[in-house]
């Protein structure tokens, strides 16, 4: 048995970038700031999201620079070669599920104090 599943709550980096396929796909990405409890350095772990669909939708609507948020989701790698023919990897969440977390208020606030220190 094998299980793949990351649950992730944050703030977001950055508002989400949404991209249309022309088979009529969405697609957004953007990059979440999760603060270890245990850790005691103020430096957030950074991961990039992947959302697909109706999330991808949602995320574009109603997700800011600074929204606090919960993921679930898979991990997956995506692989490439860059200009100097090295072989590249980059872990990615692909999130199947988006909790908007905070009130209305929350968002407001967290828009005009977007700084990195406060995320967490």
């Amino acid at each position: 048995m094998s299980v793949n599943v990351v649950t992730l709550v944050g703030r977001a980096g950055m508002n989400p970038k949404l991209t249309c396929f022309n088979t009529g796909k969405m697609m957004c990405q953007f990059s979440l700031a999760v603060r270890r409890p245990t850790s005691k350095s103020q430096e957030p772990d950074w991961f990039n999201l992947e959302l697909w669909e109706n999330e991808a939708r949602i995320a574009t609507d109603y997700v800011k620079k600074g929204s606090l948020i919960a993921v679930k989701g898979s991990l997956k790698l995506d692989s490439w070669v860059d200009q100097n023919g090295n072989k590249r990897t980059s872990p990615v969440i692909r999130v199947e599920r988006l909790e908007l977390l905070g009130s209305k208020k929350d968002a407001e606030t967290d828009a005009i104090d977007s700084n990195p220190d406060n995320f967490g």
